[in-house]
């Protein structure tokens, strides 16, 4: 992908706009502008670096907050106008030091973000921790504790308690998520499973 194969000629500016959106929790951080330097040194270097309007400069998100936005992936829209890049922000990506710059709620995301938490859980080991006892007892335990949240979820679904099913399910998640870690899987893969068999 090249900087002259999108279509501005509809901008004014000539500048591409560009959505960053987090590649783990794929929520939608921020807006950028890209011009063709910009875009060129994004690809080149795996950073996120933007075309500033007001100052007519480039600028890379983070070189002076330490909050950069590693680029994962780039897509380009239909009609080659737009670009979205996933990217790994290493830090807070709004200036106001919230995630990002879109004040969407803080449960958007969240999924794939305890996922990440496991995941540093299952690298570290630290003491103490609950996910940790699990991954030291091993898969049956865990194994076990997905089997005894499930069956607590169909008994609350059963009865009909909607929030004692919430509660119930929100344990079965966490658990399926920690049996998901040890399995070497991440939501991901459960994703392309599921589109495979609806396709």
């Amino acid at each position: 992908m090249t900087f002259k194969e999108f279509d501005l000629s509809k901008n004014s500016d000539g500048l591409l706009p560009v959505v960053i959106q987090d590649a783990d929790t794929l929520k939608v951080l921020m807006v950028g502008y890209m011009n063709e330097e910009a875009f060129d040194k994004t690809v080149a270097g795996g950073k996120v670096t933007f075309y500033s309007r007001e100052r007519k400069c480039l600028w890379t998100k983070g070189e002076t907050s330490g909050n950069f936005l590693t680029v994962s992936e780039m897509f380009p829209d239909c009609d080659k106008d737009t670009l979205l890049i996933k990217a790994y922000p290493a830090g807070p990506t709004c200036h106001r030091g919230t995630t990002a710059c879109f004040d969407t709620p803080d449960s958007e995301g969240f999924i794939r973000e305890l996922q990440q938490v496991i995941q540093g859980r299952h690298k570290e080991m630290p003491e103490k921790s609950y996910t940790t006892s699990l991954f030291s007892a091993g898969v049956k335990r865990m194994a076990q504790k997905v089997g005894e949240e499930a069956v607590e979820t169909v008994v609350e679904a059963v009865d009909g308690c909607r929030e004692r099913y919430l509660y119930e399910a929100g344990d079965l998640i966490y658990h399926l998520l920690v049996l998901n870690e040890h399995m070497g899987c991440t939501i991901a893969d459960l994703e392309k499973e599921l589109i495979v068999r609806h396709k």
